[in-house]
């Protein structure tokens, strides 16, 4: 099997033309017409994960996070960016990256935590006007839905940390409300906030909040901002359900390397 028809397959579902303006996602590296033999799925591209791939076998590892991200204008071992991407091409492994085009997704991203939360009723938080997936289905930034019961703020919160393995959660200040309508986006989702305020979400949870952007909360709903990594942890499982649906009978790995680059004191 050739490495251009598992990057089709995964863009059959998650098509290039919804990622972002500002995205880098696809082949990053390597050849379609290479034969594959394996991938390997990851949250993140790093050196740690190229090793990885080298030790399976895989000559295509396919990330949510695109290594290429920025320009690069020099490859020197100044720069993890550079230093991984050499060693991919050292070594004849293919990165794939599949990131804004599958966050844009209502079964992409935000199903992972979703699924977790047992939410209801999902749609997407801010559709993107005329645009639908093959299914006819909404595409965009978010989800929203319901709880199966209304539920106190305090116990919301044990909830959340023991379902989504938490060691902390930051959030404003609780509302008094009992929560029933929940609005999340996996990675960072301040830009949500208002549309999180305008469909009237008892809770939005998201990452990479500022300090200033809890402000933005107003006493009209919970601002929660569980991690990053934390929010986007089950990503890579995604994938791997999506590809191996596809080719049941082909390798398709889950990475056991952490990439979770922050550490928390406790």
């Amino acid at each position: 099997m050739q490495i251009g028809e598992i990057t089709n397959a995964l863009e059959n579902w998650a098509p290039l033309s919804l990622q972002e303006d500002y995205d880098n996602s696809g082949l990053l590296v390597g050849s379609p017409n290479t034969i594959c033999t394996g991938v390997l799925c990851s949250l993140d591209c790093t050196e740690a994960v190229i090793d990885e791939a080298i030790e399976k076998g895989c000559n295509l590892i396919v990330s949510h996070h695109p290594i290429i991200f920025k320009g690069l204008k020099q490859f020197d071992e100044n720069s993890y960016v550079a230093r991984t991407v050499l060693k991919a091409i050292q070594h004849n492994i293919a990165l794939y990256a599949i990131h804004t085009n599958l966050d844009n997704l209502i079964e992409g991203v935000n199903k992972t935590l979703a699924d977790r939360l047992h939410l209801e009723n999902r749609r997407i938080l801010m559709p993107k006007p005329g645009i639908k997936d093959q299914q006819g289905k909404e595409i965009g930034s978010g989800l929203i839905g319901e709880l199966p019961l209304v539920t106190d703020a305090s116990e919301f919160l044990e909830w959340i940390k023991e379902k989504l393995n938490l060691t902390v959660i930051k959030h404003t200040a609780f509302t008094g409300n009992q929560l029933k309508t929940i609005a999340l986006c996996g990675g960072s989702g301040s830009f949500l906030i208002e549309a999180a305020k305008t469909h009237k979400a008892d809770c939005y949870i998201t990452s990479d909040l500022k300090y200033h952007d809890y402000f933005e909360a107003d006493g009209r709903l919970i601002l929660m901002d569980i991690g990053h990594w934390e929010s986007e942890q089950w990503v890579s499982e995604l994938i791997i359900a999506h590809l191996t649906a596809k080719f049941p009978t082909f390798a398709v790995l889950q990475s056991l390397v952490c990439t979770q680059p922050i550490t928390y004191f406790k």
